[in-house]
């Protein structure tokens, strides 16, 4: 699961208050930046990497893993 609100947080600590700001930040089209900074998409492989590059903000963190579901009971 993308937490869009830890991105949001890093990039205004860092003056970015935009998503036009990330993308020109993560050199990403402003299309992208606008659905990351939305929540619509989560970042790929390389976004991540450039988001803990540029912000500090490790992809461990971005990017959590969903609550896997409970097996049923046999």
């Amino acid at each position: 699961m993308y937490d869009r609100a830890l991105l949001q947080a890093v990039a205004r600590d860092k003056g970015d208050a935009h998503y036009t700001d990330i993308a020109t930040r993560l050199k990403v089209a402003p299309v992208t930046a606008w659905r990351l900074w939305t929540g619509k998409t989560a970042p790929s492989a390389r976004v991540a990497a450039a988001v803990e590059d540029v912000y500090g903000l490790p992809a461990s963190r971005l990017l959590k893993l969903a609550d896997a579901p409970l097996e049923a009971a046999a």
